[in-house]
C-alpha cells in the first residue's frame, strides 16, 4: 500500500514515469551464479520451493516443503515433497524476515537425509530473532542479495553471504526508462 501511495505522489508532482524496483525474483541470474561458484555439489543438489527455473538452468531436480498454517507467520506442519537423502539441498524463498519458517525447513530437510543445506534468500531482512536462528540452524551458507544492507548482520553471522545485484537492477532500471523489454534480463542479465 505504501508504494501505491508514493507513486500516486509522483504522479500528483507531475512525474512523467515512475519506476518501482522490486526485486523479489528468484530467476535473478547472479543466483544461479552463486550456486554454480560456490557450491562444489551443485550437479547433485535438490532445490527448494519457488525455484522451477533455477531447476530448470541448472539441469537439477526440484522439490518442495508444504507449510499448513494455523495463523500468519506461524507454521503448524511441514511436508516434504521429493526425495532428499544423499542430496544437497538448495532452499530459496523470495523473502526471509525471522527466519523461523527457513530454520524449520532446514531442520526437516537433514532429518529426510540431505548431506548439506544452503538457504538462498532474495530479500533478507533477518529482524528479530533472525541472526540467532541462522547461527544455530544447520545451514552450510545462507545467501542473500543486497537489495538491504546486510553489513551488521554479517558481522553477527558468519553464514550469511551477500551476492550482488546492483548491476541487474540497474540495466533494469535502464531498460524500463528506455522502453526496451527487462525480462530479456532473466536470460541475459550483466553480472
Amino acid at each position: 500500500m505504501e508504494l501505491l501511495i508514493m507513486i500516486n505522489a509522483c504522479k500528483i508532482a507531475s512525474s512523467s514515469r515512475v519506476t518501482a524496483v522490486i526485486p523479489f525474483s528468484v530467476k535473478l541470474p547472479a543466483v544461479l551464479q552463486w550456486i554454480r561458484e560456490n557450491i562444489a555439489e551443485w550437479k547433485n543438489c535438490i532445490l527448494f520451493q519457488r525455484v522451477t527455473s533455477i531447476a530448470d538452468r541448472l539441469n537439477v531436480q526440484f522439490a518442495f516443503i508444504r507449510k499448513e498454517r494455523k495463523k500468519a507467520n506461524e507454521v503448524d506442519r511441514m511436508v516434504l515433497v521429493g526425495d532428499v537423502k544423499d542430496r544437497v539441498a538448495i532452499l530459496v524463498d523470495d523473502m526471509a524476515d525471522t527466519c523461523s519458517t527457513v530454520c524449520h525447513a532446514a531442520d526437516k530437510l537433514l532429518s529426510a537425509g540431505a548431506t548439506k543445506v544452503y538457504a538462498v534468500l532474495i530479500h533478507g531482512i533477518s529482524s528479530g530473532p533472525a541472526i540467532s536462528r541462522i547461527n544455530n540452524a544447520a545451514f552450510e551458507a545462507v545467501v542473500v542479495t543486497n537489495t538491504i544492507p546486510q553489513e551488521d548482520k554479517m558481522k553477527h553471522c558468519t553464514k550469511i553471504q551477500v551476492t550482488d545485484i546492483s548491476m541487474i537492477l540497474a540495466e533494469a532500471i535502464r531498460r524500463a526508462h528506455n522502453g526496451e523489454s527487462v525480462s530479456y534480463l532473466f536470460s541475459h542479465a550483466p553480472l
